[in-house]
Formats: C-alpha cells, structure tokens, sequence
C-alpha cells in the first residue's frame, strides 16, 4: 500500500507509526487520533482501508471515482470530502485530487495527481502541538488550506503572461500563435473557476458542521479557506475582463490596420484614375480633335495631368489618407 505516513498522535504529540499492515496492532484510544495519508491507491489497497476502519461504500466510491467534484457528504458519524489540486504546465491547469474520510479519531488522506505533497503540512503540525490537540478538524483544515494556497500561484503566473502580451499588443499586431494562446488561457480559467465553485461551498458546509468528533473551535478557520477561494476566483474573473479586453484592443487596431490600408488604396485608385481618364479620352479614334494638331497639346496634356495628380496627392496627405 503506498502508504505516505500512518501516525497516531495524542495531546498534540506524535505517539506512535500506525501499522496498517498488522491486524493485531492496537487500536487508536481516548482522546488520540490517527492521521494515516495514501498516495495514488488502487481500488484494492482502498477496500482493504474500507474493512479496517468501516468506512461507508458510497464514500469509497466517490474516492474511487477518477475526477470527483469538490463536495462534502456525511454518513452518521463519518465524513468524505473531496477537493480538486490544480497546477499549471504551460498554457494548461492540470488538476488532481485530494479525497479525506473522517472518523471519530480517525482521518484518512487519498492524494492522487498531484506533485505536492503534505510532508511540509504534516511536519508544520507536527512542529505546533497546541495547534495539534484540535484533532483531525484542523489536520482536515492545514490540507484544504494546503491545496488552496496552491490555487493563487497559477493565476499569479497566467496574470503575468497575460500582461506582458497586453503590453505587445499595444506595441504590435498580434499574431496568430498570440490570439491563440489568450484563447486557451481564457478556456483555461474558465474550468478553473466552474472548479473553485464546489470547493467554496465545500469550506461553507464544513464550517456550519456539527459533528462530535469536529472541534467546533476550528470550524471557523474554513471560513478562512472560503475567503481564499473567493480571492482566487474574483482575481480569475479578474483576469478574464482582461483577456477580453485584450482581444477587443487587437481586434480594434486590426480594424484600424485594414482602415488605413483602405484609405490608401482609396487615395491612389483617385489618383490614378486621372491619367486614365485623360488617356483614356486621347485614346478614342476620332479624327476631328483639336488637340492632336497643336504643337505643345502633349506637353500640356501631360503637365496639366500631372499638376492634378500631384494635387490630389497633396490633398490625401493633409487628410492623412496617405
């Protein structure tokens, strides 16, 4: 079983390994509790937890399901609750997930997915008994906070990609490997957030649930995790404003890019259309013009044609046409 740690603690301090191995070892008592965490188990390994601690069969198969949504479920006097990992690897949140079965002295931690593990969680614990003698509600507590301080660093990362190519897009076009990428991170913090969602109500129902064994004076501390959420997910509908504000500028300098190049084409066509027009009247097979008789008619005809255009040319500049 890929067992990370099995510990039992009591007043605050580690007592004891748990030997889940080993049927005949003694059962947590009194006032301890176990914390026992598993990493990427298989349906046997959870079924073999299932008849050691009873644990309810709709809550395993939550565990077991592969993507389970944030949710928290009782079942008499056991809780399951499940959270979602995320982290970012180039344009793309990966995400995991993070499944806790509590028991009147027992919590059991499932982390499947995700590279962060709660070493760091359990020796901060470890290290704070008088935060520690709260019991598995504060140990339920330190690794939703755990998983949440996560969520933060994604958005922090993606706010800057964002930013710098607003910056481009105020010096430059965009290019088309640009417009795409904003497109999948806008994609992106849309799953995201249809994911913070759940894990909000999750710390909302953890906080107003009163059970026996959950330490009423922690329960306000998933109010706190709550408001992390909250934080993350403004800053996510944050940055999709952003987003779309991007786009709008770069599709509004495109309109503006095209507009100008209409003009000038505009601009010559006018200009060209006066020696075609003058050439094009010299052109017709008549015999009765003038003109053709004249000895300076060509040199006037040219001059006088290329006066206009270079006036026109001069009245497209002053119109910034060209």
């Amino acid at each position: 079983m890929p067992i990370a740690a099995a510990r039992v603690y009591s007043e605050g301090h580690r007592l004891r390994h748990l030997r889940l191995h080993d049927p005949e070892d003694r059962p947590v008592q009194g006032r301890q509790f176990a914390w026992i965490g598993l990493v990427d188990p298989d349906a046997s390994e959870v079924a073999a937890l299932q008849a050691r601690f009873n644990l309810h069969p709709l809550a395993v198969e939550d565990a077991l399901c592969e993507h389970p949504l944030p949710k928290v479920s009782v079942y008499g006097d056991q809780v399951f609750v499940a959270a979602r990992t995320a982290r970012l690897e180039g344009e793309e949140i990966v995400y995991g997930e993070t499944c806790a079965f509590l028991c009147r002295n027992h919590i059991i931690t499932i982390r499947r997915g995700s590279d962060r593990a709660h070493t760091v969680v359990r020796r901060n614990l470890e290290d704070s008994p008088a935060v520690m003698q709260h019991g598995i509600a504060y140990v339920l507590y330190a690794v939703l906070d755990f998983i949440v301080d996560g969520y933060q660093p994604i958005v922090d990362e993606i706010e800057e990609e964002v930013l710098a190519i607003e910056r481009r897009a105020l010096d430059a076009f965009l290019s088309r490997d640009d417009v795409t990428h904003l497109f999948n991170l806008r994609q992106a913090l849309t799953r995201f957030r249809r994911v913070l969602g759940p894990m909000e109500e999750v710390c909302a129902r953890l906080e107003h649930l009163r059970l026996p064994f959950l330490d009423s004076q922690v329960q306000p501390y998933f109010r706190d995790v709550g408001d992390h959420v909250r934080r993350v997910s403004n800053a996510i509908e944050g940055l999709r404003d952003v987003l779309s504000s991007v786009f709008e500028v770069a599709n509004l300098f495109e309109q503006q890019r095209q507009s100008a190049i209409t003009r000038q084409l505009a601009a010559w066509a006018g200009i060209l259309a006066v020696p075609t027009a003058v050439f094009g009247l010299y052109g017709m097979n008549f015999q009765v013009m003038p003109e053709l008789t004249w000895r300076y008619g060509y040199l006037a005809v040219v001059g006088a044609t290329a006066a206009v255009c270079v006036g026109l040319w001069m009245s497209f500049r002053r119109a910034r046409w060209l």
